[in-house]
């Protein structure tokens, strides 16, 4: 359980350093990083706690990270 959530972290860190790096976010490196850290977490929790998922760890990670960077953002922007 613990080197799955170890692989959620670096692969949300990776696709929130990506998006900034590819221009689908303009929010900066951090803060991309930190949403996509934090919604990757809470996908991970709720598929421990209910068991809802995409199929492997790594596929929750990434849609997870690229969900909350689309539902974040575009929420708090005018």
């Amino acid at each position: 359980m613990f080197p799955v959530l170890i692989g959620t972290v670096v692969i949300a860190g990776i696709v929130g350093y990506l998006s900034e790096k590819t221009g689908f976010t303009r929010n900066g490196y951090l803060p991309s990083i930190i949403i996509c850290v934090g919604g990757a977490f809470l996908f991970y929790f709720v598929r421990i706690m209910f068991g809802i998922g995409f199929g492997s760890a790594g596929m929750n990670a990434i849609v997870s990270s690229v969900g909350a960077l689309i539902i974040v953002p575009t929420h708090w922007r005018r």
